[in-house]
């Protein structure tokens, strides 16, 4: 963590936020379908409508055979959009052809990991950083592209530019970071009281 003194800013955001909690979860497949059914909506919603489709099935785990079988009209009824039934489906076939494999995924590096769950449609860049991050919690992600550490950078560094000039500049900013970018990252979140779940 030394290497983070080099920066005076991100040291003191530091030093004034609380400790982190660890979010690790060996279950990416449960992860992926959490993150597909919060995408685009307020945290609350997202909870409530995960927990009504949870609710679906038995134990509360939507097994990929049992989700692939489910009628689109009682997925409806737990409040999923169509295009995020189909996103849902895609994950939960992705993993009932063995591609969430824990031990593959854990053996992947930050890069290849990306690639390889990005095949999946409906699962972007920005979720996947937020899977390395939590629920594998690696620790030099940097999501350049997440607004709330847009935000907090702009914020903090006093930053003016916008566009792929802010992502230049949040880029060069955070390379002192390494190899602690997610430290720093979820540390940004929380001086904004918004760090994801």
């Amino acid at each position: 963590m030394e290497v983070l003194s080099k920066d005076t800013v991100i040291l003191s955001i530091i030093r004034d936020g609380k400790p982190l909690t660890s979010s690790a979860s060996e279950d990416l497949y449960f992860q992926l379908l959490s993150s597909i059914v919060s995408q685009q909506l307020s945290t609350k919603a997202a909870a409530t409508i995960f927990k009504r489709f949870t609710a679906l099935f038995p134990d509360n785990y939507p097994h990929p055979e049992l989700l692939l079988q489910a009628p689109d009209e009682t997925l409806r009824g737990a409040g999923l959009s169509f295009q995020k039934i189909g996103y849902v489906r895609n994950v939960a076939a992705f993993a009932q052809a063995g591609n969430l494999d824990h031990t593959t995924i854990s053996s992947l590096e930050d890069e290849p990991l990306i690639k390889h769950l990005t095949q999946i449609k409906g699962v972007g860049r920005w979720t996947v950083e937020m899977l390395l991050m939590f629920a594998l919690e690696r620790p030099d992600v940097f999501p350049v592209d997440d607004l709330g550490i847009q935000n907090a950078m702009k914020r903090h560094y006093k930053l003016e530019e916008t566009g792929k000039a802010l992502r230049l500049k949040m880029v060069e900013i955070a390379e002192n970071w390494r190899p602690y970018r997610t430290i720093a990252s979820k540390y940004l979140w929380q001086s904004l009281d918004n760090m994801p779940k």
